[in-house]
């Protein structure tokens, strides 16, 4: 019995013996080693996920190490009006009820299986042209549908980078100059390089038939988008998308990435971040990386990633430096940054309201002669107090800011302002007419020049009734008459 036993121990150690060169073998094996395959489209996909879309200025969750997968995309199209700045409606046509569309993030090698939906509630068929995708017409060509239906088309994501998707349907440029356009994020096998904060920012121009700043829910007009002369230029949608309350966030010390697309339909984008320096491009979006870059060039259907360190606190302006377009046409936004100074970096007296938004209004060197504009009449004292607050916020807001504070040492206040309440008949003048030269307002000198605004009687006198009744002034009532007056007597 111990001898059976001595010899079936005998045997196990040696058969544990001879598997030891397997056993260690195995052992080395890392499951989880990245296999190299001869082209992306080779990828395997393992298991099926719902993809998270998120709508601008947000983006989903980086993609990090995950497997390629077969990702399910819903999207629903949406034709609603919306806001294209303060008294102006616009109908958008949207890929998920925002301007710019949806934000996709995948992975190469997913394999996307989209659902594509148009609201029964719609008035047009629509369809989607994916730049990420390797097939005819970017999938457009099998995802027309009409409204109440839903469209269904796969493809497998083959080459890493950003993508404009955009709607294809006939005719084209209508359909992208209405809002429809977003943005595809094909990440490399292992993810982008983590960063602090992320954002999802698209540009595109407008074309309406009234002019900049027209009141009302204005259409389309066709004419001025085949000429290429845009009313508005905006980030995300509408004027004023990332200012104010709306404005990105960042902290001192904080890596911020920016994917930054262009809609169009027509022009290209100067991409600028006034105070910053981009540590990094990915230029139009792909494997090429600049470094130290001032402002990157980003052509319509096109994108490209921007990434920076922000060193200092402070409100830093995201411009078109094709400047008009910034200033008075929309495209502008704010990061706004948290955090200790560093005054190795920078110093200085911060002085608030440099660099916003200047709205549509043409302004004109005292003296130059032109005809304002027509606008329908306000009914009431209410109605004139907000298309006033409009036209402030379009054409006075800069300088004068938004509690009539002015900027100090450059432009006076209008709020409590003994200047202004003294003699309403100077007040119209200035605007009619500009002015240059030594004022005193409150006790305090200003020497600036205010420029000559092309306004029509009605816009006259309802800024300045808007601002006879805002921030303690005397509630003054000017009307048209009173400017036509003024007007007539120069």
């Amino acid at each position: 019995m111990k001898l059976n036993q001595r010899l079936s121990k005998l045997k196990f150690l040696a058969l544990l013996i001879a598997l030891t060169p397997l056993l260690t073998l195995f052992s080395c094996i890392d499951t989880n080693e990245k296999k190299d395959y001869q082209s992306t489209a080779d990828i395997p996909v393992s298991r099926e996920m719902v993809a998270e879309l998120t709508a601008p200025p947000h983006v989903p969750t980086p993609v990090g190490r995950r497997k390629a997968k077969k990702l399910i995309v819903n999207m629903e199209i949406l034709e609603e009006v919306g806001e294209m700045t303060d008294g102006v409606k616009y109908t958008y046509w949207t890929f998920g009820g925002s301007v710019p569309g949806s934000f996709i993030r995948t992975r190469v090698g997913d394999e996307v299986e989209f659902h594509l939906k148009n609201h029964p509630d719609n008035k047009l068929p629509h369809n989607i042209d994916l730049h990420a995708v390797t097939g005819p017409g970017g999938g457009a060509t099998s995802s027309f549908v009409a409204p109440g239906k839903e469209a269904q088309f796969s493809f497998k994501v083959l080459n890493p980078g950003l993508y404009v998707y955009h709607c294809a349907t006939a005719p084209v440029g209508m359909h992208i100059a209405n809002g429809m356009y977003g943005l595809i994020l094909v990440e490399p096998e292992g993810g982008l390089p983590k960063v602090d904060k992320e954002y999802y920012i698209m540009q595109g121009d407008f074309y309406t038939k009234g002019e900049n700043g027209e009141r009302g829910l204005q259409p389309f007009d066709m004419k001025k988008a085949v000429d290429e002369d845009a009313d508005y230029v905006v980030f995300n949608g509408k004027v004023g998308a990332l200012t104010g309350d709306n404005a990105i966030t960042a902290k001192v010390g904080e890596t911020v990435r920016l994917y930054i697309g262009n809609g169009g339909p027509n022009l290209v984008s100067s991409f600028h971040v006034i105070g910053e320096i981009f540590d990094k491009v990915r230029v139009e979006g792909g494997d090429l990386i600049n470094t130290n870059v001032q402002t990157t060039l980003v052509p319509a259907g096109g994108a490209a990633i921007v990434e920076f360190r922000v060193d200092v606190p402070g409100t830093f302006i995201l411009v078109d430096h094709s400047i008009f377009r910034a200033f008075n046409k929309g495209a502008l936004g704010m990061l706004k940054v948290e955090g200790e100074e560093d005054l190795k970096i920078y110093s200085g007296m911060q002085e608030e309201g440099i660099y916003q938004p200047e709205g549509g209004g043409i302004q004109k060197m005292p003296g130059v002669e032109g005809s304002g504009i027509v606008e329908a009449s306000a009914k009431n004292l209410e109605e004139k107090i907000e298309f006033g607050k409009a036209t402030y916020m379009q054409t006075c807001f800069a300088c004068h800011q938004a509690e009539g504070q002015g900027i100090a040492n450059a432009f006076p206040p209008l709020a409590k302002s003994d200047y202004l309440n003294a003699n309403v008949n100077r007040a119209i003048d200035i605007i009619l007419n500009g002015k240059t030269g030594e004022i005193t307002v409150n006790g305090t000198i200003y020497n600036s020049v205010m420029t000559r605004q092309d306004l029509s009687d009605e816009e006259i006198a309802n800024v300045l009734t808007y601002v006879y009744n805002s921030w303690g002034n005397s509630k003054k009532d000017v009307t048209p008459a009173m400017v036509r007056s003024r007007r007539n007597a120069h």
